[in-house]
């Protein structure tokens, strides 16, 4: 055969590996169906194991790579939940009969909500000056008669404090709801909502807004001591496959000053290290090393992102002082160990740092 026709015949594979693709997914539509119906849960990792070690062995059968097989068995069980889970939100219908109002819903993380309110069957209006004119929209808020079943506010931190103390003087008869990454600068407006008499309820989505499948996600719930709004928030997550965190308000900020405020703070050293260095980024990538090529796409992220937000949870975090400290001590213990060649002091944070890390991944297995 020639070039030209064994790339032909190539392609007829290609295609024919995609039709199988849409024939499997057309399968995995009637398995969530009967998911639905028959209260089975959305997600089953004995299931996905199986699949894993029998594509494993059908690979070792037909000369195909394990790993390969492996790794395009995760990609179509990715894509599967994410279809399983969109017709579980569809099919609960949570939102049926119930209207949301989205403050900031022209935003990413607003427009996020909006569209996954949307998708439980919400009636949902947006109000965010920055909003294309149109039914469903407002410029401001405050024309709204406030009457919604859900008020969510997804606006910058110090904005949102504003908001949630004037709102309190409105008196919304729904649950309001932030979507904030902290919430120590959020008390006085939660206390005003109380106050009020309003239901208040407080999360922290633990994604972005590019996100399209909650499974191996995390919803972070603030309990407020309003459990009739802490249930109303996190009903609104059941359909998916988001584990659901329950925390108290000090409690997730000092956590967070650690899972945000620690881990972007590196990043942004990272970058800004190797910006000063004075060396090119191509240069350092056409000899990179598997660590650095990760840790390089990982500060790329970061630096794509909003600085006004990764400022904010970094200055008004009240636990933000003490991660960036240890940062400092890490790295000066670092510099110290090495400029004093003292090489069982390096060697020992290794040693720690494998066993603090080794213990996670062994609870992890555990779970």
């Amino acid at each position: 055969m020639t070039l030209e026709e064994l790339r032909n015949q190539l392609d007829g594979i290609d295609h024919r590996i995609l039709e199988l693709v849409a024939e499997r997914q057309a399968t995995i539509a009637e398995i969530a169906r009967v998911k639905h119906s028959t209260g089975f849960p959305l997600r089953d990792f004995k299931r996905e194991r199986d699949v894993f070690q029998k594509a494993r062995r059908k690979a070792d059968e037909v000369g195909v790579p394990a790993d390969v097989a492996e790794q395009l068995m995760r990609l179509l069980i990715r894509y599967s939940l994410t279809q399983q889970e969109k017709t579980s939100l569809g099919a609960h219908r949570n939102g049926d009969s119930q209207r949301a109002l989205v403050i900031g819903g022209a935003g990413k993380m607003g427009g996020w909500f909006a569209q996954f309110l949307l998708s439980q069957g919400f009636e949902v209006e947006i109000a965010d000056p920055q909003a294309a004119p149109g039914e469903g929209v407002l410029a401001d808020w405050r024309e709204s008669d406030l009457s919604h079943d859900y008020v969510i506010v997804a606006a910058p931190l110090g904005t949102t404090g504003r908001l949630l103390e004037e709102l309190a003087t409105r008196r919304p008869c729904g649950i309001v709801m932030d979507v904030g990454s902290l919430k120590s600068p959020l008390r006085r407006g939660f206390a005003a909502l109380q106050e009020a008499g309003v239901r208040t309820a407080s999360i922290h989505p633990m994604f972005g807004p590019d996100v399209t499948l909650l499974s191996g996600r995390r919803v972070v719930f603030i309990d407020l001591g309003d459990e009739e709004a802490l249930a109303g928030a996190r009903a609104l997550f059941a359909p998916t496959m988001a584990d659901q965190v329950v925390t108290t308000l000090e409690e997730h900020d000092r956590l967070i000053a650690y899972v945000l405020g620690l881990s972007h703070a590196v990043n942004i050293a990272f970058f800004t290290a190797l910006a000063d260095s004075g060396e090119k980024a191509a240069g350092l990538m056409r000899i990179s090393s598997t660590t650095f090529a990760a840790q390089f796409e990982v500060a790329r992220k970061v630096a794509q992102e909003n600085p006004a937000l990764y400022y904010e949870i970094q200055r008004l975090n009240e636990f933000g002082g003490e991660s960036l400290e240890s940062l400092a001590r890490a790295v000066e213990t670092i510099r110290d160990a090495v400029s004093q060649g003292d090489e069982a002091r390096f060697t020992a944070l290794m040693e720690a740092g494998r066993a603090y890390t080794g213990d996670r991944r062994a609870r992890e297995r555990n779970v």
